[in-house]
């Protein structure tokens, strides 16, 4: 099953239309997004618990979330 703009903001919150396009454009599956999630927010404990590091459509995922993040750095 492919993401929906509610399957979004479900996992990441109340995000900008354009990300949540984006998301949705990569064809992941919920469950994938949820990974993504856990890994931008804490990818140290994942690598801990000697999780491999996201590949694939989660990786991706990880790539659009991480940016988000560092726009609202800056």
């Amino acid at each position: 099953m492919t993401l929906t703009s509610q399957d979004v903001t479900t996992v990441l919150g109340p995000v900008d239309e354009t990300l949540i396009a984006d998301i949705v454009a990569t064809g992941a599956t919920p469950t994938e997004l949820s990974e993504a999630w856990a890994w931008v927010n804490s990818d140290e404990a994942l690598i801990g618990e000697g999780r491999h590091l996201p590949d694939g459509k989660v990786a991706a995922l990880v790539e659009l979330l991480s940016a988000d993040d560092e726009e609202w750095e800056e």
